[in-house]
């Protein structure tokens, strides 16, 4: 934890996002794969059990990033590594096959992006 806080804010938190991303997209869609056979009050409960991991770099990342983002910047920035963690993970993880909505929806994510920042 003392390398990441040697590293500036905006980049430990958008580090501590895409780790909470990884298990967020696992919890939410692993399952789907995982554990497709299972009832799903137990698919429920290992979700749960990887989402835990989520919130405990969810928050610290919200409250660093607090500090120099404002909650909208940071809203954007999630969405922006939830897409970039999600295409990946769908594509190698759940064989999906990748579609151009995914390269509309990044370019949409970018005109956010620059909406929320421009006046930073």
């Amino acid at each position: 934890m003392h390398a990441l806080q040697s590293l500036p804010i905006p980049l430990q938190t958008i580090l501590l996002l895409v780790a909470s991303n990884v298990f967020m997209t696992l919890a939410w869609y692993g399952h789907l794969k995982n554990l497709a056979t299972a009832p799903w009050y137990v698919a429920a409960l290992v979700s749960w059990g990887i989402a835990l991991f989520e919130y405990l770099l969810q928050v610290p990342a919200n409250r660093i990033g607090h500090t120099q983002f404002s909650v909208g910047q940071l809203k954007i920035m999630q969405e922006v590594i939830t897409l970039t963690v999600f295409v990946p993970f769908a594509v190698f993880y759940m064989n999906e096959p990748l579609k151009w909505d995914y390269l509309w929806a990044g370019l949409c994510l970018v005109g956010a992006v620059y909406f929320i920042f421009r006046s930073a």
